[in-house]
């Protein structure tokens, strides 16, 4: 199903009347779903998230934009954070299905709109820019709502789309394509402003201007550093080049960064930078940072916005700004995700967390998740619900025979009814083979000494978890496949076309009810090699638990593969011999490994 994610900044954080009826507008388009509301007073900005088809999102993105010029006046707004208009940017993300480019076609046909129909200048930005200067939101935000008039007298600023014309009510706004950003904030012990921004220079890609003198503990009490005639400072350390290149080599070499890009950044001519600050980079790519205070929570606030969570971990960043505080005299109290933030990424910090403390993942994805919302400190100043605010939760958190309690699911493949059955049942001895070896694996972890072997079975614990859970979502696929099979049976098949219709219908559902038990039997296959591996590192009283994981997988992958041959006999051609072929080589797999451990398992237990 194609998604697009949509998160419009509306420069209005107080009047909640304001807030709603804009968000109204969002709902009231068919296929939208609205992820999230998120207002601040002390910013006067409120973030939205929606997600839906790209036709659905680019008519509710459109009427959002049209609702907010008409209630936000920009000639009374007031706020911390950096804005040019009502809406000040609209950003559409690919969620699912949906390429970039796709998004893109979205971002100018609803800027067209915007730029034509409500006389409101457009700056297109990231993905959709039409100048490489215009890729940087901070680059085209420069100088705010107070500095659109002069900026629109400026050839090289005419908008993207809508008159190059100064709309004192809803000034400008700034539509785009970007990939998945997390608007992340880090909460101090202060309500010095100038400290919390102190910081974010150090944590930024863009970094700062480079000082001398009293730099220790708050590095903007120094001395700016400029460049001057045959005097080019490096800024990171004791060299001086006496050319401009000189010193871009050395910062190329020795630091590993483009100087000149970097003077791109703030605005200087990197060619001729003679009498402008020296700068020097920060510690994060694909990190943007500011200070502000927030007086509603009492304290001061690095305010960050993360463009690539996979290169640039929230909990990296988390970690750096807590080392960066404590050399300042200061505290990090915790933190704050405004927004939604990807699985991935809170997946990832519980893991490094639990990391930290020495311990495996091998357990609930909910207990690593919440070892990150407590490791982040990410109820410190705002409520935190993992279903509220993590988008891209697995499968399994949403399925339905798994969340039966033991009683109730053995109640139902009791009932009179083809499904749930067998399929179904194999996962579910898939996933508790799993579990068990997880368990064995948390219980002997601590007794393991030797660092590269713990390293290993960390990486082990966590296969075990993804292979449990993944089995869990099979549970309810087996059901489902089956049921999708017995309605394709059913499809009429009066005329020559229905018949072909029918006949393609029932091969598909068919491959998808032989995949889900083939995909069973590999990931039995899988565990069963990493249960070989718990039972040799694994402690010796936990032997049985081990041996009843064998005897759980191997009912697992013969039930399923008992499902993929049945399923097999209604398949005919290549397709059913190259299936067929390749479960016969997991079988011989299997059972190599199953008869030598359980044989072990049982020489040590005799």
């Amino acid at each position: 199903m194609k998604l697009v994610e949509c998160v419009p900044n509306f420069s209005e954080g107080k009047n909640i009347k304001v807030i709603e009826q804009i968000v109204e507008e969002i709902k009231s388009v068919e296929g939208v779903k609205v992820m999230d509301v998120d207002p601040g007073k002390e910013t006067n900005r409120t973030v939205v998230t929606f997600i839906g088809s790209p036709e659905s999102v680019k008519e509710a993105a459109f009427l959002a934009i049209k609702k907010a010029s008409e209630l936000i006046d920009m000639r009374k707004h007031k706020g911390a954070h950096p804005r040019m208009g009502a809406t000040d940017v609209c950003p559409f993300v690919p969620v699912s299905e949906v390429t970039d480019e796709e998004c893109v076609e979205i971002a100018k046909e609803v800027a067209k709109r915007v730029g034509e129909e409500l006389k409101i200048p457009v700056y297109l930005y990231e993905k959709a820019a039409t100048k490489p200067e215009r890729k940087n939101l901070a680059v085209i935000r420069e100088g705010e709502y107070e500095g659109l008039p002069e900026k629109l007298k400026n050839p090289e600023w005419k908008p993207d789309y809508g008159p190059a014309e100064f709309n004192p009510k809803a000034g400008a706004t700034v539509i785009g394509v970007r990939d998945f950003l997390i608007a992340y904030n880090i909460n101090l012990n202060t309500r010095e402003k100038r400290y919390a921004t102190d910081i974010a220079f150090e944590l930024r890609e863009k970094g700062r201007s480079a000082r001398k003198g009293d730099i220790k503990p708050f590095y903007f009490k120094g001395e700016i550093l400029r460049y001057k005639e045959n005097h080019f400072p490096c800024g990171n350390c004791n060299f001086i080049g006496k050319t401009i290149d000189e010193t871009a080599k050395h910062c190329r070499e020795k630091h590993g960064y483009d100087l000149k890009e970097l003077l791109k950044m703030h605005g200087i001519d990197p060619e001729n930078p003679v009498g402008r600050p020296v700068k020097k980079p920060g510690k994060f790519k694909h990190c943007k940072a500011i200070g502000w205070m927030i007086p509603e929570y009492g304290r001061a606030q690095i305010s960050i916005n993360l463009t690539n969570h996979k290169l640039t971990p929230p909990h990296l960043v988390y970690e750096h700004a807590k080392k960066l505080a404590e050399e300042r005299g200061l505290t990090v109290t915790g933190s704050e995700v405004v927004g939604l933030i990807p699985y991935e990424a809170l997946l990832e910090a519980g893991k490094y967390y639990l990391k930290r403390q020495g311990k495996p993942v091998a357990i609930p994805v909910k207990d690593i998740l919440e070892t990150a919302i407590q490791s982040l400190g990410l109820r410190d100043v705002s409520d935190f619900e993992i279903e509220k605010k993590v988008i891209g939760l697995p499968e399994f958190f949403f399925s339905e025979l798994p969340d039966l309690k033991v009683k109730d699911f053995a109640d139902e493949i009791s009932r009179g009814t083809p499904s749930p059955g067998g399929g179904s049942v194999s996962a579910l001895c898939g996933s508790l083979g799993s579990a068990l070896c997880a368990m064995v694996l948390n219980l002997s972890f601590d007794r393991i000494k030797p660092r590269k072997l713990k390293e290993k079975l960390f990486e082990i614990s966590d296969e075990l978890r993804e292979l449990k859970d993944s089995l869990t979502v099979l549970v309810d696929k087996d059901t489902t496949a089956f049921d999708n099979y017995i309605k394709a049976l059913r499809l009429p098949s009066k005329t020559e076309e229905e018949k072909k219709e029918k006949q393609k219908a029932v091969k598909k559902a068919l491959l998808n009810a032989i995949d889900v038990p083939f995909s069973v039997m590999k990931k039995s296959l899988r565990a069963s090699e990493l249960a070989q591996k718990v039972l040799k590192y694994g402690m010796e009283s936990a032997l049985s638990d081990v041996g009843c994981s064998f005897l759980s997988l191997y009912s697992a992958f013969y039930g399923a593969y008992m499902n993929v041959l049945i399923n097999l006999k209604n398949l005919e051609g290549d397709e059913k011999k190259r299936i067929k072929k390749q479960a016969e080589k997991m079988e011989k797999e299997f059972k190599k490994i199953f008869k030598k451990n359980l044989n072990k398992i049982f020489g040590k237990l005799i």
